[in-house]
């Protein structure tokens, strides 16, 4: 095998529980991550060269300061007997900036690709523990399903469901500095307990919209208004509508098909606009 082909998918957040910061000046957190089915496109070859090689269609991401390329480098300093060049071409679908895990998610795929591809045989600890050096989302990312994630993201429990829902993720124009967002969160005096992560995962394993919809949650809209943008989704027939992450993106639940079509319809020329489906793998296995 000379090549592999990957999916990198996006992810929600349904919840994003914003807990105490770490002596690493990490923070905890606790949120339910759902992937969904926005990918970017990820081909990954062997080439002679003993070099690296990226080809995407977003100019700004062909640099040095690429996660795929950083992860790169921490694989040949520890595989540089075993990995040969490698050229990736990346067709970015999942927009920037957007709260979806864009980068992360193609970071997440790389490394599974890479293991395949040059037969690396790293177990799943050592391919998280690499996930983990390099983002807090890379660990998530790496299953394509609904997960529980804590810590600082790299401690995973499966959710029991294979529920289809509707989602739409509207970018605005603007973005959001996520460094300036947990500076104004630890600011506060804040009331950590919530009942929201556990109400929705019990929404996820029961297929229930309706307590799905109401358990959304994302401690940044604390610092950051997006009301409006969520208007718009509720006054189009969204069940619910949330922050994504860190932003910029929010999005709307949907119960069908029709209702989805007529908030993307009506919010297109507004915003960027995705129609998407939860997505959970069957497979057990990451990505």
């Amino acid at each position: 095998m000379d090549k592999i082909f990957l999916k990198a998918r996006a992810k929600v957040n349904l919840t994003l529980e914003i807990l105490n910061k770490r002596e690493d000046n990490y923070h905890n957190l606790k949120s339910v991550f759902q992937k969904i089915s926005l990918y970017d496109e990820i081909w990954i070859y062997k080439i002679e060269d003993n070099d690296f090689k990226l080809e995407t269609n977003i100019d700004e991401l062909n640099s040095k300061d690429n996660i795929i390329y950083k992860a790169y480098v921490k694989l040949k300093e520890r595989f540089y007997d075993r990995i040969t060049g490698v050229k990736v071409v990346l067709n970015k679908k999942i927009p920037m900036q957007a709260g979806l895990a864009g980068g992360s998610t193609d970071c997440a795929s790389f490394l599974i690709g890479i293991n395949k591809l040059f037969k690396l045989n790293m177990n799943k600890q050592e391919i998280e523990a690499l996930g983990k050096s390099l983002g807090a989302d890379v660990v998530p990312c790496m299953y394509n399903k609904a997960i529980l994630a804590e810590g600082i993201g790299e401690i995973i429990t499966r959710i029991n469901t294979n529920f289809k829902y509707y989602i739409l993720v509207l970018k605005p124009e603007f973005e959001c500095n996520t460094g300036k967002m947990y500076q104004m969160l630890d600011a506060k005096d804040r009331n950590l307990e919530k009942e929201n992560t556990e109400n929705v995962i019990n929404a996820l394993e029961n297929k229930n919209i309706e307590i799905l919809s109401s358990n959304l949650y994302n401690s940044f809209e604390e610092v950051v208004d997006v009301n409006n943008i969520k208007e718009d989704l509720l006054k189009n027939r969204a069940l619910g509508a949330l922050l994504s992450g860190s932003g910029s993106g929010v999005f709307g639940v949907f119960n069908n098909k029709e209702d989805i079509k007529y908030a993307y319809s009506n919010l297109k020329n507004k915003y960027k606009a995705y129609m998407c489906l939860s997505y959970n793998s069957s497979k057990e296995e990451m990505v």
